[in-house]
């Protein structure tokens, strides 16, 4: 994708952010996004076939950058300056959501966000399987992996509406703290 094409699909982006933060899902119409982010109608077909692949796209791109952050504990957005990178995937995750890039706490807790719960949720899911239950799974040896992983991806979704609906006043630490300690015994 070139330059002109990424620039008009961050504009699309914005525009669609915007909007979700201000009304419901279902009450944003294409024509919106296009006079929002201001580009023809042609351009936004050209990216997109419809609104529900434009949220598709926008939620791959906001979750896979955190996730793919959070996996690569060498990705730190300056998080670790003083060397000590957590151990925890969940609280590296908790860390990059805390800096809030594309307003995701905004997305996950406005009006439409159930749309973008499940989304997060969804994608939750390959990292809790590889990152966690891989590694980490000790007991409960026969409760199905896909049990356990749909259990934590929903615990740990819950547990970021809990934080952000609470105003954020815990530490990325404190609230890994406390989901391994309510997690790890199950695992």
């Amino acid at each position: 994708m070139d330059r002109r094409q990424q620039k008009t699909r961050a504009a699309i982006f914005q525009a669609f952010s915007a909007l979700v933060s201000e009304k419901n899902y279902s009450r944003i119409t294409v024509q919106e996004i296009i006079d929002r982010a201001n580009v023809g109608r042609t351009t936004f077909y050209a990216h997109f076939e419809t609104k529900e692949d434009l949220l598709k796209a926008l939620c791959g791109e906001l979750f896979g950058h955190i996730l793919a952050s959070a996996q690569d504990i060498t990705h730190t957005h300056g998080l670790y300056s003083d060397g000590s990178a957590p151990e925890s995937i969940f609280c590296h995750l908790l860390q990059h959501l805390q800096e809030n890039d594309g307003n995701i706490l905004g997305l996950l807790s406005g009006e439409s966000s159930e749309l973008f719960l499940r989304h997060f949720k969804d994608s939750l899911r390959e990292l809790i399987r590889t990152q966690f239950i891989a590694q980490s799974r000790k007991a409960n040896l026969n409760l199905p992996r896909d049990f356990l992983v749909n259990h934590i991806c929903g615990n740990f979704v819950e547990m970021v509406l809990w934080w952000i609906r609470g105003g954020r006043t815990q530490t990325p630490a404190e609230l890994d703290r406390y989901f391994r300690a309510v997690i790890e015994p199950v695992v």
